[in-house]
């Protein structure tokens, strides 16, 4: 679905951010769950290099994006947020109580046992590469991610999604594995690399990707134009 300044669901979202974050920024997985869902959306840009607005903070009490809010609901985090949206259409979650169960806890899998270990090693590549602590620190993380990515390596093997369609635990674990796009760590894996394939393939992930690229353009500093 296009964006629709007069659709009825909201969501937040930067006006822009530097090369290293486009196409990594949060609200990439509610609008690929909107578009899954086949549900219009307007967009509220914001300054991410500015204080955001006050009256924000009540709708995001850490500033972050993206907020969505509909005629019934207003919520935070991109997880809650696209399981609410999945729980609405059987693109992102089976029907059945027990698939319904499942789909959750793979959403929960990828925001606490893959995420942030690949958020740690992202933070020491992409902020401190040169600071003496990080060399020390980055082969251990590496480690731990490469555990991490074996485990849910071994999960795949033979199989299309983690269950037996594409969920919202198969999206939001694909927008995970690309925060890892730096590195050859998912590249190399000779299942993970087309399971990200298979998963950014959707027409749903690239309307939604090229929807949030199209502002960061436009919305450049005019100090890095």
């Amino acid at each position: 679905m296009p964006v629709d300044p007069q659709a009825a669901v909201e969501i937040s979202a930067f006006r822009w951010v530097p090369p290293f974050a486009q196409g990594l920024v949060r609200d990439l997985r509610v609008r690929w769950a909107l578009e899954e869902a086949g549900a219009a959306y307007r967009v509220r840009l914001l300054d991410a290099l500015s204080e955001r607005p006050h009256d924000y903070f009540q709708e995001q009490p850490f500033g972050q994006v993206p907020v969505y809010r509909d005629a019934d609901v207003r919520l935070f985090e991109s997880g809650a947020i696209v399981l609410h949206i999945a729980e609405g259409t059987p693109a992102l979650m089976p029907g059945d109580r027990p698939g319904r169960a499942r789909t959750a806890a793979w959403v929960f899998a990828a925001l606490n046992s893959i995420e942030p270990v690949i958020t740690e090693l992202a933070t020491i590549d992409l902020f401190h590469p040169d600071a003496d602590w990080a060399r020390i620190r980055r082969p251990e993380v590496e480690t731990k991610v490469r555990t991490r990515l074996g485990r849910l390596s071994d999960r795949l093997a033979g199989r299309q999604y983690l269950e037996d369609q594409f969920t919202a635990g198969d999206l939001m674990m694909t927008t995970v594995l690309r925060n890892l796009r730096h590195t050859e760590l998912v590249a190399a894996d000779p299942v993970l690399a087309p399971y990200q394939a298979r998963c950014e393939a959707r027409p749903a992930f690239k309307r939604a990707l090229e929807a949030q690229l199209a502002p960061f353009h436009q919305g450049e500093p005019a100090e890095m134009a």
